[in-house]
């Protein structure tokens, strides 16, 4: 079920950045744990305010290139959650394989038609 509209799904991404941009300190993050959230929050940023909808500012990325940027965005955080698993890092472990579930979830009830 298509429940997040082009301007709700614009409000979700604009607080993912801000949790993005706060978890290293909210959860102890770490060295590489705590560059890579920054730097995924700081990449979520542009791809939200380049995204043709709503609450973008530039208006270059089409939403359904949005929408697939999502996608394999969730996919690769289940690597990234392994990756940090064999570092030691269980943390950042069970960070990422929440936040793929969350993106995964957003991009499931996503109407990426709407914009």
């Amino acid at each position: 079920m298509k429940i997040l509209n082009a301007t709700t799904h614009g409000v979700v991404d604009y607080a993912v950045v801000l949790f993005l941009l706060l978890s290293p300190k909210l959860f102890g993050m770490m060295g590489m744990a705590a560059t890579f959230t920054y730097a995924l929050g700081v990449v979520h940023l542009v791809l939200t305010i380049t995204t043709r909808f709503p609450l973008g500012l530039l208006k270059i990325v089409p939403f359904r290139v949005h929408g697939m940027v999502e996608l394999v965005v969730a996919l690769a955080l289940v690597g990234v959650a392994f990756w940090f698993g064999s570092a030691g890092d269980g943390l950042a472990k069970t960070f990422y394989f929440c936040f793929a579930g969350a993106v995964f979830l957003t991009w499931l009830v996503t109407d990426y038609r709407s914009a």
